[in-house]
């Protein structure tokens, strides 16, 4: 069996707030650590039948910039769910969610 990392490094402010990430995998044809300002982690622990996440973001992460990871994030948590499960509704109803929320999100802004 071959097996690949993931490799995250988090750089930390006095503060302990991420200040910069970086992340490769080892099986990548990009030999570097790659930049980030944010990234999401899901893993399911099948002992506790629980979903473990970790979502980080570096402090200069403007909040724009926060929007989009958090909606392009769903609708592909929607492709890998309908992928993974063939529910047939799941793309449909998550997409309109996130088209709400999105919409509702830009007039929150908008009265800021």
């Amino acid at each position: 069996m071959n097996y690949s990392e993931i490799i995250i490094r988090v750089g930390l402010n006095e503060d302990k707030i991420p200040s910069d990430i970086k992340w490769k995998a080892t099986d990548s044809e990009v030999s570097q650590l790659s930049d980030a300002k944010a990234f999401g982690l899901n893993i399911w622990d099948p002992i506790a039948s629980q979903s473990l996440n970790l979502t980080l973001w570096t402090e200069d992460m403007q909040t724009d910039e926060m929007h989009s990871f958090f909606f392009q994030s769903l609708l592909q948590q929607a492709d890998h769910y309908v992928k993974a499960t063939g529910n047939p509704f799941a793309k449909e109803e998550i997409l309109k969610f996130v088209k709400e929320l999105s919409k509702k999100t830009s007039d929150w802004e908008n009265t800021k």
